[in-house]
């Protein structure tokens, strides 16, 4: 039975007006259009809606079931109106990331931060995840954005660069050598290595790029965290391989150095993906722009 929705809305408004005259008036349309309307009605449902009398009109036992449905149906299509103009002007909705917890802690934080000031009414969920488990979340509808370490080849996700950042060696300052020496890939590759786990995207990088110059690495330790990696290596047990754009704070007091190393190993960048072919969230939109403001982290 297909009824146009607008003969419901001419139907609620004469119910609650009691006659044509007065629903016409707060529908601004001719009192003939009203009639016509509920006569159309009327004709789809093969039954009568009202009692006409000199005063107007009065609901039918059926009238006043259909009213009760109609009523309950156009009151959900309003409030559904007021809930999509609130999350037009980011006063509703929600926003999903994934993202690894290294990204989350140096690059997202103060971006999160500042999103949530300017749109408090919208619900934050944060997945700490890898990169290939960011981008699994994202692939599975769970989440919005990921934002995850690059280089990144997925021809379903569409990847923008929002990050350089530079992968260095570091190491307590008190090891003499650390600080005047030069390394080649051979020398650093046989320092004693505390490297991110094996499935860390940024791990494989490191690694690809020593295994391209025919040199395999093989860690002392391996850790999940870059904050422990940082840490490790303050205490000297080891050499770290960290981001220089997140260990700011360690070089600048003096606890770490950094290693040079020749050739040093090439910039990469951090990214946001999203799925191809979908559309954004005002939400989604908003967030993006406070990402891809330029923000140096741990100025």
């Amino acid at each position: 039975m297909a009824v146009k929705l607008e003969l419901y809305r001419v139907f609620k408004t004469v119910c609650e007006m009691g006659s044509i005259s007065d629903a016409a008036k707060e529908l601004f349309i001719s009192q003939s259009a009203v009639s016509q309307s509920i006569k159309q009605l009327e004709e789809s449902l093969s039954m009568n809606l009202f009692h006409r009398t000199p005063t107007g009109v009065v609901l039918t036992a059926e009238g006043q079931t259909l009213y009760e449905y109609a009523s309950s149906a156009m009151d959900l299509l309003t409030a559904g109106e007021k809930k999509l103009e609130a999350m037009k002007n980011l006063l509703d909705g929600d926003l999903k990331v994934a993202a690894s917890d290294t990204i989350s802690q140096y690059l997202l934080l103060n971006k999160l931060e500042t999103f949530h000031n300017a749109y408090p009414k919208i619900k934050l969920q944060i997945f700490n995840r890898t990169t290939l488990e960011s981008v699994a979340l994202l692939k599975s509808g769970k989440v919005d954005l990921a934002f995850v370490n690059l280089p990144l080849e997925d021809d379903e996700l569409i990847v923008e660069p929002i990050l350089t950042v530079h992968d260095i060696f570091v190491g307590n300052p008190l090891t003499e050598n650390y600080v005047t020496k030069i390394f080649s890939l051979q020398e650093a590759a046989e320092l004693p290595l505390i490297l991110l786990e094996n499935k860390a995207n940024s791990r494989r990088y490191i690694q690809n790029f020593f295994q391209s110059h025919g040199i395999q690495l093989q860690p002392e330790i391996e850790l999940g965290s870059h904050e422990l990696l940082l840490e490790f290596a303050k205490i000297n047990l080891g050499v770290s391989c960290v981001m220089k754009e997140f260990s700011k704070h360690y070089l600048k007091t003096g606890e770490l150095v950094e290693l040079r190393i020749a050739p040093p190993i090439p910039e990469r960048q951090i990214g946001v993906v999203r799925l191809k072919g979908l559309s954004i969230t005002n939400s989604v939109n908003a967030f993006l722009k406070i990402c891809q403001e330029n923000e140096n982290p741990q100025k």
